[in-house]
């Protein structure tokens, strides 16, 4: 039996992958992080299946659940609120399904920020305007961050920032960041993106935080800070669809294969040319 890691999404039901739905369909028990999910989501899940809402449990109770469904002989659908590579508590949880010898794998989900920049519109790298994307969070009530990892060094490459569970420090964050951007940078909240409480949030480092705090958001809501939020008409464009860039042919793209001399392409099979 396997324990199955998926990436539920930013919410929306839809926004599963096919396998996320084939999976939900043939487990027959579900632990899914109620705080954020859409309950459409479950709505894949057999009637008959077991649904386990996490958001009470503690990491050993999470595991004591996945363990006792394995040694019943049963999958299990392990719900992540969108992608299993970011702040999913994945890698504490999979050391203690190895040490219980419990088989387990990954199926990808859309990312809260992609779905974020997706609502605005937005495109987070644009042509030599800002070509990295930083995703990273703060600490409040939470694990340390690492030294290296300072806000401010991010926030001095000039990277469009995505910053996730953060929303509570909104107006520090947003102090600390015009310091190198500029209080004039344009910044977004995205909350429950994809979801019907969907709320969208448009301003700069001058004003997000009043607006933050009037609409009284304190969790489920996606931070970005930069440039690429409102390109200018001047930005440049991307090389790859340059009218003057060399275009290669489909045959030129091909692999090189044993030509013959008069440079046709040839191929071998079972020996016969």
């Amino acid at each position: 039996m396997t324990v199955h890691f998926i990436g539920a999404g930013p919410g929306a039901a839809d926004l599963l992958t096919v396998r996320a739905v084939e999976l939900l369909r043939a487990s027959p028990v579900c632990l899914y992080a109620g705080t954020y999910l859409d309950p459409g989501v479950l709505a894949y899940c057999a009637p008959d299946a077991e649904l386990v809402d996490t958001q009470h449990l503690d990491l050993d109770q999470i595991i004591e659940r996945l363990v006792r469904a394995d040694r019943a002989g049963q999958d299990v659908a392990r719900l992540c609120s969108g992608d299993p590579s970011l702040y999913s508590a994945l890698t504490e949880q999979t050391r203690r399904l190895d040490a219980h010898g419990v088989p387990w794998d990954v199926t990808p989900g859309v990312p809260a920020y992609a779905a974020a920049a997706a609502v605005l519109g937005a495109e987070l790298t644009v042509p030599e305007l800002v070509q990295s994307v930083v995703l990273t969070r703060t600490q409040a009530r939470s694990t340390a961050m690492p030294e290296s990892e300072a806000l401010a060094n991010f926030a001095a490459t000039g990277a469009t920032l995505a910053l996730h569970l953060a929303i509570t420090r909104i107006r520090p964050l947003a102090a600390e960041l015009a310091a190198d951007y500029g209080s004039d940078c344009p910044a977004a909240v995205v909350y429950r993106a994809s979801q019907p409480e969907q709320l969208v949030l448009r301003g700069t480092l001058a004003d997000i935080a009043d607006q933050v705090e009037a609409a009284g958001l304190r969790q489920a809501a996606v931070i970005l800070v930069g440039r690429a939020l409102t390109p200018t008409v001047s930005c440049a464009e991307s090389h790859l669809y340059d009218p003057a860039r060399v275009r290669r042919s489909a045959a030129d793209s091909r692999p090189e294969r044993e030509q013959s001399g008069t440079g046709r392409y040839q191929r071998r099979r079972d020996g016969i040319r």
